[in-house]
């Protein structure tokens, strides 16, 4: 679980990234929560968007997809997620500590 402190750097650190998979109306499934699982380990840290031909609520689906994928959910805002899990072997983010 991570800190409110911890949230606010993941959240400066995700500012300048660009969403690497979008969510359409078809919504989540198997497919991208593999994708996504394989770039995390990579990435850390990745920002996704929710299309807006898709009915469901981004918040939903981000709360979703962090819980199949593993990661934890940053932040939701607007149409946009923003996930982390700590990599086992490309460690890159050190997270402030509490």
């Amino acid at each position: 679980m991570l800190t409110g402190k911890q949230k606010r750097f993941l959240r400066s650190q995700a500012h300048h990234l660009q969403p690497i998979f979008q969510v359409g109306k078809g919504g989540t499934n198997e497919q991208i929560i593999r994708h996504i699982t394989d770039a995390i380990e990579t990435r850390e840290l990745i920002k996704l968007s929710v299309l807006n031909n898709c009915l469901d609520d981004p918040k939903q689906i981000g709360e979703e997809l962090a819980a199949d994928s593993g990661a934890e959910l940053v932040q939701v805002i607007g149409r946009t997620i923003v996930l982390y899990k700590e990599s086992k072997e490309n460690k890159q983010i050190e997270l402030p500590k509490n």
